[in-house]
């Protein structure tokens, strides 16, 4: 560890990101002066939640503090940075924020800490699968006076958002096997996604499939065709067998959803 890091000077609650209630900025809450820029979360890319395992994106940002504040005194500022998707921070820290776990900061300057953490993701976090959307990122900064009294606080809202997605899960199989070439096979699957109402995976409909090829001895595969998913989620097609091989279902994803590979059956021609 490198001189002058350490860890929490960021708070949050629990080293969890939950959904909770968060007790908003008092009456008499004051311009801090600090700022958080510099956010990245999961690298910029979606968080993609199932039903069961907890999800870990990194996140990293940048605390610059006011004029009489030091990072060398770490007890006399803090930050909760939170997601929300509400019209205003102070609402969804109160009713639909997903706050984020502690992390280790280290002072750039007298005035700046650069900080990098993890966040800990798990589906009962989400309530809805409304909650499959486009988040804001909020922050609420605190500077405490030597007392450990408030000194003041506000709410922030740095530039950025984040996309939260249902997982996604695809399946497949290829028949007969083996096969005489020119014959017809039948590839069936199926196509579904996390339901964090339920906690249990559900069928997508209408979801465009791709159906993919790998010949033996490559590790390419090639579209064959696209398919529309049923209102269940089935997936259905028939091709003509014309070479050993690996067949799989590829679905690209949507806004609320993220994208899916199946495992790979293969076909033996003969």
């Amino acid at each position: 560890m490198k001189a002058g890091s350490r860890t929490g000077a960021v708070t949050a609650l629990a080293g969890a990101l939950a959904l909770a209630s968060f007790t908003a900025p008092a009456a008499q809450a004051a311009d801090t002066g600090m700022t958080v820029s510099r956010i990245v979360i999961n690298g910029g890319k979606p968080i993609v939640v199932g039903t069961t395992n907890e999800q870990t994106p990194p996140i990293t940002f940048r605390i610059s503090l006011p004029s009489g504040y030091s990072t060398a005194h770490p007890g006399r500022y803090g930050v909760d940075l939170f997601l929300y998707h509400s019209t205003t921070a102070a609402k969804g820290a109160e009713r639909d924020a997903l706050f984020l776990g502690d992390a280790t900061c280290n002072a750039v300057s007298d005035r700046v800490d650069d900080c990098t953490g993890h966040m800990r993701v798990w589906p009962d976090s989400l309530r809805s699968n409304s909650d499959a959307t486009t988040w804001k990122i909020g922050a609420l900064a605190r500077l405490y006076g030597s007392n450990a009294h408030i000194n003041a606080e506000e709410y922030l809202t740095p530039p950025g958002t984040v996309q939260v997605k249902r997982w996604a899960k695809a399946t497949v199989n290829a028949s007969p096997e083996p096969v005489t070439k020119g014959k017809t096979i039948t590839v069936t699957g199926n196509l579904t996604r996390a339901d964090w109402a339920t906690h249990k995976y559900t069928g997508v409909a209408q979801g465009l499939a791709h159906l993919q090829f790998c010949k033996k001895g490559s590790s390419v595969y090639t579209t064959v065709k696209s398919v529309r998913s049923s209102s269940t989620g089935a997936l259905k097609t028939t091709v003509t067998a014309s070479a050993d091989g690996y067949w799989r279902w590829s679905f690209g994803g949507w806004d609320t959803t993220g994208s899916a590979n199946s495992a790979a059956d293969y076909v033996d021609v003969r």
